[in-house]
């Protein structure tokens, strides 16, 4: 994968945003807060360092919500379109992988497989909560 810079926004088009450079990590989340919030059973993430992360224009329409201290969901608040998600604790923005429709997506792992509502056997590691390097027991499931 090569250093690019991907664009995204919004459902309406009032929050832009890009990310720049390589995601730290590409995989499949199915934790119930992802699904309830993607209404979705599972979501793809992309997981970026903040500092690779700009808002280009709508910043005074991003709205956050956050359920745990893990998670601050961010949002458009005129569209309630969904952008991103900080993880403070993992020192990590997630920008969902919908929001990217130029980049790449090569998931490398599943993550919160104990919670899945949905199998998907396709051989990448899946791990009951998360890796141990980011925060969980790093315990893995069978496919």
């Amino acid at each position: 994968m090569t250093n690019s810079t991907y664009n995204g926004q919004c459902f309406c088009g009032t929050v832009k945003f890009k990310v720049s450079g390589t995601p730290e990590g590409m995989g499949y989340c199915h934790c119930e807060s992802c699904r309830s919030w993607s209404a979705s059973p599972v979501n793809g993430f992309t997981l970026w360092d903040p500092k690779h992360l700009e808002i280009t224009d709508g910043e005074d329409h991003v709205g956050t919500y956050h359920k745990t201290e893990n998670s601050y969901r961010k949002f458009c608040t005129n569209c309630g379109g969904h952008l991103m998600t900080v993880h403070p604790n993992m020192g990590l923005v997630d920008v969902f992988s919908a929001m990217l429709p130029e980049l790449d997506f090569k998931p490398g792992l599943h993550v919160h497989y104990g919670e899945k509502s949905l199998s998907i056997p396709d051989g990448l590691p899946k791990f009951a909560d998360l890796p141990a390097e980011l925060g969980g027991s790093g315990a893995q499931l069978a496919d």
